[in-house]
């Protein structure tokens, strides 16, 4: 999860990340260690980031206009954008390279800091760091919001899953727009192959995702765990919307109102 941009951090962050990951590897720092690659330690999405956008190309307007980019583009003048093309892309490939170097040289600096470290206390020390996010321990689904309480749609969020809470996240940032517990929820499904609806108290959430089968699935594994009423499988949809009865769930289990502060206990891996 660290690796595919899940745990939101900072930089300087990810590195000591990626330096405790060498040392539960490979112990103390040596230039005869089996060295991995960068993608292996350090979220590729982060080095893209730093990289110029590419050149915005407006879009033909008539057909005569597309017509005459097409003659263009299959003369001198479509060599010629395919040498810029070209060209622009292995400026590319080398800023990446040369950022690369820059971040794995900060990591290995790190790593050369943690000598002495053992590889249980190296793993102790990243899975702390990343506790640090409250979201820990939850699951995170890309999605599409559809019908949203806090902003107009359709906006792409993540959708974390955990022990306590189902909360919305912005992607990368660390704190939740919106968490509700289990006790506020009364009922979701599908409302076809690639919609999830979530109910909660009297708003209703739709979100295109392609993972609707296992949202379904872990949320009724969370609501089983709690003594909860298990509610219809997404390829079973009700009716009629089903209720959760708020006496099933036990005392204690939904946080007092305000910003969701609970973390949910360690449950899946983030390395």
């Amino acid at each position: 999860m660290v690796l595919r941009g899940y745990v939101p951090t900072s930089e300087e962050t990810l590195q000591t990340l990626a330096a405790l990951r060498l040392q539960s590897l490979n112990s103390d720092f040596s230039t005869h260690a089996p060295f991995p690659r960068l993608e292996e330690l350090f979220p590729p999405h982060v080095l893209h980031a730093r990289l110029p956008p590419l050149p915005h190309r407006p879009p033909a307007k008539c057909r005569g206009a597309r017509l005459r980019a097409g003659l263009l583009a299959g003369g001198l003048w479509g060599q010629a954008l395919a040498k810029q093309r070209a060209e622009r892309d292995q400026r590319l490939r080398g800023r990446l390279r040369e950022e690369g170097a820059i971040t794995m040289a900060a990591i290995v600096e790190k790593w050369k800091l943690l000598q002495g470290m053992g590889r249980p206390e190296a793993m102790a020390a990243y899975v702390a760091l990343v506790r640090e996010w409250p979201g820990f321990g939850s699951t995170l689904f890309d999605v599409d919001l559809q019908a949203s309480p806090v902003g107009p749609g359709p906006q792409r969020l993540w959708l974390g899953i955990g022990a306590k809470a189902v909360s919305l996240y912005k992607p990368g940032e660390p704190e939740p727009l919106d968490s509700f517990c289990y006790g506020r929820i009364s009922s979701f499904g599908a409302s076809d192959s690639s919609t999830f609806r979530l109910s909660v108290e009297d708003r209703d959430l739709l979100f295109e995702t392609s993972q609707v089968e296992e949202i379904a699935q872990l949320l009724n594994t969370y609501l089983a765990s709690a003594g909860a009423q298990r509610l219809p499988r997404p390829q079973e949809p009700p009716t009629s919307p089903p209720t959760l009865e708020p006496t099933v769930l036990p005392q204690g289990l939904c946080p007092a109102p305000g910003p969701w502060q609970h973390q949910p206990p360690v449950g899946s891996s983030h390395s």
